[in-house]
């Protein structure tokens, strides 16, 4: 029995030696390691910061480009409210026009170069509100060349559908349901569906306001609601305010 307890002894004498060497290994291990872990560690929070900085800059930048939007259309419903429509008067009659019989066919060396022709406008969506027998095409940017002719998309604004507030703009026009002329007879309860080449969505007017043009908090939006806000000048003669209708996607 001594001999045995002496063995047991010795092994277990072993086996604590070998724990400790382990644990000093480890140990050993984690002081020579932990500089390069601390620095890895410290190095992705960095990255996650600068990453959420740089996002957080392009999202203010973006809200801000959406912002400079909506205070040109001030300018740009301005020159919508001055042009004039073309009138009878104005075209020229015919006795007034000289004929091409009267003044000679031209010749090739005087006969004008062929006008280029405009670039192509491509619709991004089309606006349809059934209550005001209105379809709109709708183009992509506020500028005066696109609002002649259609609704546009705020760009910088959401994307028409998605999660956010979604603008678009129109002029009203002095002839009768002309492009957002009749916007003001918008209820309440009203559906709006927008229509793109690859999805077709319906919104459900929830709000008709009035505001000044500086307000921009026609913009404003969450991040869970897909929201349409509708913008046209108010009132259609000399306009001084904006008419937004608010909608949410049912």
């Amino acid at each position: 029995m001594g001999i045995r307890g002496e063995a047991r002894d010795r092994t277990g004498g072993t086996t604590i030696k070998k724990l400790t060497a382990y644990g000093l290994i480890l140990i050993g291990i984690i002081i020579i390691c932990y500089p390069k872990a601390s620095e890895w560690y410290d190095t992705r929070q960095e990255e996650k910061l600068l990453a959420a900085w740089e996002e957080s800059l392009m999202n203010e930048e973006a809200e801000q480009e959406a912002l400079d939007q909506y205070d040109g259309l001030t300018s740009l419903f301005a020159e919508g409210a001055e042009a004039v429509e073309p009138s009878a008067e104005a075209a020229p009659s015919a006795e007034a026009a000289p004929s091409a019989s009267a003044q000679g066919e031209p010749s090739a060396a005087t006969a004008p170069a062929p006008a280029k022709a405009p670039p192509k406008l491509n619709a991004i969506a089309t606006i349809k509100i059934p209550s005001i027998d209105l379809k709109l095409p709708v183009l992509e940017g506020a500028t005066e060349k696109n609002m002649k002719v259609a609704a546009v998309h705020l760009k910088e604004t959401t994307k028409i559908g998605e999660v956010g507030n979604a603008a678009i703009a129109a002029h009203r026009m002095r002839i009768k349901g002309r492009l957002f002329n009749r916007l003001d007879e918008v209820e309440v309860g009203d559906k709006i569906t927008v229509e793109t080449k690859d999805d077709t969505f319906v919104y459900k007017v929830y709000k008709i306001s009035i505001v000044e043009p500086t307000d921009v908090s026609v913009l404003n939006y969450n991040n869970k609601d897909r929201r349409l806000t509708l913008i046209t000048c108010d009132p259609l003669i000399d306009p001084t305010h904006r008419l937004i209708v608010h909608a949410e996607m049912e």
